[in-house]
């Protein structure tokens, strides 16, 4: 058996539930291990997101992997954060290679725009990658012993679901202007009711350092942790959750204790927003209520998607972008021969090969989605009519999260075991002349999206995943 075809059966996740009868008791873990790039002259480290040769010249905070683990009588999850613009496919299929005994690992980045590039696109120059090899295996190898470490720590423990929105604290930067302002937050009780430990997911860019900065930090959830590990005296891990569109922090919202408005690339800035951030954690943990995280039920599978996009074609050609690519076979699911990373299609169309996940923690489900989701998807707030000058206004309508999910208690965890940049409604996509609401240029969005069919397929492959879960009738 070749090792990709093995890798695929890994990734390859039927759904499987605890046995009638089984133990539903639940137990849980924290841990986290510091990811932060060594800065000691030899080899750069290039900054991930805006442009190119972007060089890290200090540590403003250091960069960490964060894990909840969760078992039920055999069965055990990991759910995993790194403070990372996006960890790529094959990274995370060999962080589960080691971890075989754990029926599922998702691992999740929160897309820091101040972390070192583990895609490829902001090297030293448009030609020429930016990923230090090393460094991405050194966080396969933290990642795998920080749950090994973890798994010594496992105990007894209930769990609260809460929620809190401020649309106050995101801006859009793209027509139309729709948030996801909800912060969803799970905290875990042990038997001594102490807090083991909090989870969060938010859902804005952590971009508030902007361009100009040349210090490595996990941006402004950094703050969010440390206000959080302050009130509840436990351990916070971090996701990601809708952050399309383009959810940034806002300016002018966040200010000084004199008044004055602050804004992106001041920490001062940074801090405080995270700050807000952890408050309206804190908000929704205060009035968390009671929820059931057992039985397990995860249904994860490949899917292919149309690679459109021809500055990732010429990244692929060119040897900036490494992962090989699949061709593609008409369906999503049904992935196609392997196509080495630089080798021609030979006439084929492009696809590459992502996973879209649903995890059923009892009453709580999690949908896990590998790139950057609009918030139109996360509730179906689509502008009707689609402007005319948009590319296809009258494209069918994706499912949007929320009517997929089963369960009103849910998690989003956007850049889910993989980043494949822009998830954009198919109706929205305005990438050709005319272009929506009168504008002389396209917005910003479409340059860094694999293509016009990411979203169709992406958001039907989630509700396949739920249907396939469910359909057991455990």
């Amino acid at each position: 058996m070749n090792r990709l075809l093995l890798l695929a059966l890994i990734l390859v996740v039927p759904c499987q539930h605890v046995p009638a009868g089984a133990a539903e008791s639940l137990e849980v873990a924290f841990s986290a291990a510091d990811i932060t790039p060594a800065l000691n002259g030899s080899r750069p480290v290039y900054l991930a997101g805006y442009g190119q040769n972007r060089k890290a010249v200090g540590v403003h905070d250091k960069l960490y992997a964060r894990a909840v683990l969760l078992r039920s009588g055999e069965t055990k999850l990991a759910l995993v954060s790194v403070d990372l613009i996006g960890l790529q496919y094959p990274a995370v299929q060999a962080i589960r290679a080691r971890l075989k005994d754990y029926r599922y690992v998702l691992v999740a980045s929160t897309h820091n725009h101040e972390g070192p590039d583990v895609i490829g696109m902001w090297g030293p120059s448009p030609v020429r990658s930016g990923v230090d090899s090393d460094y991405v295996e050194l966080v396969v190898e933290r990642a795998v012993r920080m749950v090994r470490d973890g798994e010594k720590r496992f105990v007894l423990a209930t769990a609260e679901y809460g929620t809190a929105d401020d649309a106050s604290l995101l801006a859009d930067s793209r027509l139309p202007k729709v948030y996801d302002p909800t912060l969803r937050a799970l905290r875990f009780i042990g038997s001594d009711k102490k807090t083991v430990g909090t989870l969060v997911q938010w859902n804005c860019h952590p971009e508030a350092m902007g361009p100009k900065n040349d210090q490595l930090t996990a941006d402004f959830p950094f703050a969010t942790v440390a206000v959080l590990e302050q009130r509840f005296s436990a351990p916070v891990a971090y996701f990601s959750g809708a952050v399309g569109g383009l959810m940034t922090p806002p300016d002018g919202v966040v200010k000084t204790d004199s008044g004055q408005p602050l804004g992106e690339g001041d920490f001062e800035f940074c801090r405080r927003y995270g700050e807000a951030v952890g408050q309206l954690a804190i908000k929704a943990l205060d009035r968390a209520v009671p929820v059931r995280l057992t039985p397990f039920a995860v249904s994860a599978r490949p899917v292919a998607i149309p690679l459109a996009n021809p500055l990732y074609q010429l990244g692929r050609a060119m040897g900036v972008l490494t992962r090989d690519g699949r061709a593609w076979t008409g369906d999503a699911e049904r992935l196609g021969e392997t196509i080495g990373a630089r080798a021609d299609a030979n006439g084929k169309p492009l696809a590459i090969e992502t996973e879209v996940a649903y995890l059923r923690l009892g009453e709580l489900a999690i949908a896990g989605i590998p790139g950057e989701l609009y918030p139109e998807l996360v509730y179906g707030h689509f502008q009707t009519p689609a402007d005319p000058a948009a590319d296809f206004p009258q494209a069918a309508l994706e499912p949007c999260v929320a009517d997929i999910l089963p369960e009103k208690k849910w998690l989003l965890f956007g850049l889910a075991n993989d980043e494949v940049g822009y998830i954009i409604p198919k109706r929205q996509w305005d990438e050709a002349r005319p272009f929506a609401y009168g504008r002389k240029e396209s917005q910003y969005g479409e340059i860094n999206s694999c293509g016009p069919e990411v979203a169709p397929i992406l958001m039907q492959s989630l509700r396949n995943r739920v249907r396939e879960a469910e359909a057991s009738g455990q």
